[in-house]
């Protein structure tokens, strides 16, 4: 969707798309972020440092509790591989200005591995792509000057095009910009090192939706750890056991 084809059906459906989306926000059910632990130490292995930051994704909306919510399932995934210190810094209803504000004003710390959750709120704002790809390197500017990761994930803007809370034609339209904002951080991701985007779900599957029809339920939520450890622990095993690594055992 290019800027003027996008403008064009803003002007064109404007009336119609802020209709539907103010119904949307009358009638959603408004899910709490869940209970449970937003840091703590397990596992066993080689030390990993991992921050997950973000939007109600990230903390967790839609699950019953920290446990099925993606901290608990990706820490449960890669515990048995790692001694894992881990951290949550994450509130309901930020876009990206209000993630950089949030992680600026967080002591600053070490991480080895930093997962980032955040788009569908820029997106239901309508913030541009080129906006939005500004907004995701200020995102990697700060979070490298205060926390020093080795690898930094961007987790894909889910499929918007397949949330049931959202009504035809809103749907479809907020579905194309948010496929627009992944593929455009992809190519801009492209052949970079210590950045990269994880796409959780790449098709639109309602099984894995919470019961508001917006947010991941627990088979969503785990799904994303699954995909999210298994590169997590790739990256981390190649830096263990490369020749130089200050991680490798000395001996």
């Amino acid at each position: 969707m290019m800027d003027l084809e996008r403008y064009l059906g803003l002007t064109l459906l404007g009336p119609l798309l802020w209709l539907e989306g103010k119904y949307v926000r009358r009638v959603t059910p408004k899910l709490p972020e869940p209970p449970g632990a937003r840091e703590g130490s397990t596992g066993q292995g080689p030390l990993l440092r991992l921050l997950i930051a973000g939007d109600s994704a990230a903390a967790g909306v839609g699950a019953a509790s920290q446990d099925e919510a993606l901290s608990g399932r990706l820490v449960g995934y890669l515990r048995p591989h790692f001694a894992i210190d881990w951290r949550l810094l994450a509130v309901n209803g930020l876009d990206s200005p209000g993630l950089v504000k949030l992680l600026e004003e967080a002591p600053a710390d070490r991480f080895d591995v930093v997962v980032l959750s955040i788009g569908v709120n820029d997106v239901t704002s309508l913030r541009s792509p080129s906006q939005w790809l500004q907004w995701q390197d200020k995102l990697a500017n700060v979070i490298q000057s205060r926390f020093e990761p080795q690898l930094l994930i961007h987790s894909a803007i889910p499929p918007m095009h397949g949330f049931t809370a959202l009504p035809q034609p809103l749907r479809r339209f907020m579905g194309a910009w948010a496929i627009e904002m992944n593929q455009r951080l992809e190519a801009t991701l492209s052949g970079k090192t210590g950045r990269m985007l994880h796409w959780p779900f790449r098709e639109a599957a309602t099984e894995g939706l919470a019961a508001d029809g917006f947010h991941p339920g627990p088979v969503g939520y785990d799904r994303w750890a699954q995909g999210l450890s298994k590169v997590i622990t790739l990256a981390q095993l190649s830096l263990v056991t490369a020749p130089d690594s200050p991680l490798k055992d000395k001996e």
